[in-house]
């Protein structure tokens, strides 16, 4: 068959046969991770894998890496721009970067946060406000926090063709109301108001739940209850999926680390390194070498010389 009539059956009879259409930039459909590869993922017990990314930088080595979903997170806000919590940033600073990883990002399957207020207060303005990620920004699906309270403009986002990612457990934009970054989910009256909130998210149509900040034991209940696959953070080894901030793989993060954050390199300390070295360079004048440097042609040198001759000899 042509490339554009080809159709391929998803493993596990679960999920719609899907027509692959010829590929957008020259990428392959097969590559390509979609809400429907994670549900694929869950399915046939393959992990999700998933980092934040913020620029156009991060956002490539995240995708070159086989990252399957780059989550522009509203942890930016701390880790970008400085700012205490989530709370501060916008709608218009989170699209800034969400623009930069779209360019960066071909492969893995983008998803933005939406930033608090942007869908607490009305429902038409949340979706007023995901279709700018969408349109503007070129996610491919929002994530939004909160559980049974949330599902309802949830539904609203999804019914306006927008994909959502479910956000429940320790959901930083209620740290207020929560009084402070705390484990969630440790009584038996929490267990089950989790378990309700990840149903309500299941049964309105979520690409994905993170559940964030939660005992295994949990993570593991929901992880198995629901069809959503679920991505955790501080959640356990049970989940169909596990996010990291980027800046805490490579501790760029300034702070004490979460307990859950596994460190895989020290990119504060060949970056420290790296800036210390060349202010050493600049102070002892041994940076820029003559090697590298730019030179005139000889032509011109000799030219240059006998102009600054005459000048000098006129000044006489």
């Amino acid at each position: 068959m042509t490339r554009t009539g080809s159709i391929r059956s998803v493993c596990g009879g679960a999920l719609e046969d899907t027509v692959s259409l010829t590929p957008i930039s020259g990428h392959s459909p097969s590559h390509k991770i979609t809400t429907s590869t994670l549900r694929e993922k869950k399915l046939l017990r393959e992990p999700i894998t998933c980092l934040t990314a913020y620029d156009y930088a991060t956002a490539r080595l995240v995708d070159e890496a086989g990252i399957d979903i780059a989550l522009v997170g509203d942890s930016l806000a701390m880790t970008m721009l400085g700012y205490e919590n989530t709370l501060s940033v916008t709608v218009d600073e989170m699209l800034h970067h969400v623009k930069a990883v779209r360019r960066g990002v071909k492969d893995a399957l983008l998803i933005a946060d939406m930033p608090y207020g942007s869908y607490q207060a009305d429902p038409n303005e949340a979706i007023h406000n995901a279709a700018r990620f969408v349109k503007e920004g070129g996610a491919e699906a929002v994530k939004i926090e909160g559980g049974e309270k949330r599902a309802d403009v949830i539904r609203r986002v999804i019914d306006a063709e927008i994909p959502v990612a479910g956000h429940i457990g320790l959901t930083p934009q209620s740290v207020n109301v929560m009084g402070g970054y705390k484990v969630q989910g440790k009584s038996l009256n929490a267990i089950e108001q989790l378990m309700r909130d990840a149903i309500a998210l299941d049964r309105a149509g979520v690409a994905c739940i993170y559940l964030e900040g939660i005992p295994r034991e949990v993570a593991a209940m929901i992880t198995a209850e629901v069809d959503t696959p679920t991505i955790g953070i501080g959640a356990g080894p049970d989940c169909d999926g596990q996010v990291l901030v980027f800046h805490d793989l490579v501790n760029l993060t300034f702070g004490h680390a979460a307990k859950f954050v596994r460190r895989y390199g020290d990119a504060a300390a060949l970056i420290t390194q790296s800036v210390l070295a060349f202010k050493a360079d600049v102070v002892s004048h041994q940076f820029p070498s003559d090697a590298e440097s730019y030179h005139l042609s000889k032509e011109t040198q000799a030219a240059l010389e006998t102009v600054l001759h005459r000048k000098h000899a006129m000044q006489r």
